[in-house]
This record gives structure tokens, C-alpha cells and sequence, in this order.
């Protein structure tokens, strides 16, 4: 079977079959795997610490271990120690997860659409609904930025406003 052209191709091991799908949801079709890289796109949680105690869903600590593993095995996320703290690491996105903004911002729109969401939860969906794709464009630059070369989270950009939207929503 002729290989697509590709920028580079994830360490994704089988495969029931070649289908892009079917391997997309056998990486993350899991229970856990998107809501993990949820929590680091839009929650900016980089530490184990942070996604355990700040999961609203409440993941355990061994599936968040598992799941992050997983998710540096399959090249959607890096490790790298915290100059902080010699037992600390810092989780960040990869190219490969950062593409998935488009993604994100679709599943999010659709599940304020057809689901019963909470107003709080659903406005950082809305807002990437209505700023399409420009708006993720941005974005994924902006974590380019901020996991790829290391530089701080903007006060202006696109997360800070998804963040002070979400504030907004949770307060009122």
C-alpha cells in the first residue's frame, strides 16, 4: 500500500488496518488521551501535579502516568526536566499535537452543539467556533512559541483570551 505524503509519521505501533481513521482513534479514541492533551492546550498544565489535581473529570494518577507515557511514546508529547525541581517534568505539545487544534476546535464545537455542555466549559469552544480558522492558526503559533521554542504564555494572545473568557463564564 503506497504511503500518503507526510511531514513525518508518528511511532504508532499495528493498526487494525492502514485506514488514517482507524489508526487516528486507536491512538485517541481512548477515554483519556484527548482529554489529557485538552488539559495542556487549553489549561496550560505541564506538570503531572497540575493535570491530576486540576482534571475536572478526575483522572487517577495511574491512568494520568499511563496516558502520558502513552502520549510521549506516540510522539504527541516531549518530556523534559524542570530545571525547578530534579523530580519535576515538564509535559509539552508536540508539532503533531499542536495540528490537532483544528481537531480540537471542530469536537468542541460540535459537542456545545449537540450535547448538554455548561456554559463555563463550552465558551473556549464557542469563541474557537467563531474564529475559525484564522483563530487556530494563531493559536497553533502560539503554542509553537510556547512549547516548541520556550518562550512565555502572551498576556494578549489567543489562550489568555480563551483563559479570561472561561474566568468570565465561571464567575458570572
Amino acid at each position: 500500500m503506497p504511503q500518503s505524503v507526510g511531514v513525518g509519521r508518528l511511532p504508532v505501533p499495528g493498526g487494525k488496518s492502514g485506514c488514517p481513521i482507524n489508526l487516528t482513534v486507536e491512538l485517541l479514541g481512548d477515554r483519556w488521551s484527548l482529554v489529557v492533551l485538552r488539559d495542556v492546550m487549553f489549561g496550560g498544565y505541564r506538570h503531572f501535579r497540575e493535570l491530576l489535581t486540576n482534571s475536572l473529570e478526575g483522572i487517577a494518577s495511574n491512568i494520568l502516568a499511563s496516558r502520558l507515557s502513552k502520549l510521549v511514546d506516540a510522539g504527541l508529547l516531549s518530556r523534559h526536566e524542570d530545571p525547578t525541581h530534579r523530580q519535576k517534568i515538564d509535559y509539552r505539545l508536540t508539532e503533531a499535537s499542536i495540528e490537532l487544534v483544528p481537531f480540537m476546535a471542530h469536537l468542541g464545537a460540535w459537542g456545545s452543539r449537540w450535547l448538554p455542555t455548561s456554559p463555563e466549559l463550552s465558551i473556549r469552544a464557542e469563541l474557537l467556533a467563531e474564529g475559525g480558522p484564522e483563530m487556530w492558526q494563531r493559536f497553533m503559533d502560539e503554542l509553537r512559541a510556547m512549547h516548541l521554542e520556550g518562550r512565555p504564555q502572551p498576556e494578549d494572545g489567543v489562550l489568555a483570551e480563551l483563559t479570561r473568557a472561561y474566568e468570565r463564564a465561571r464567575t458570572a
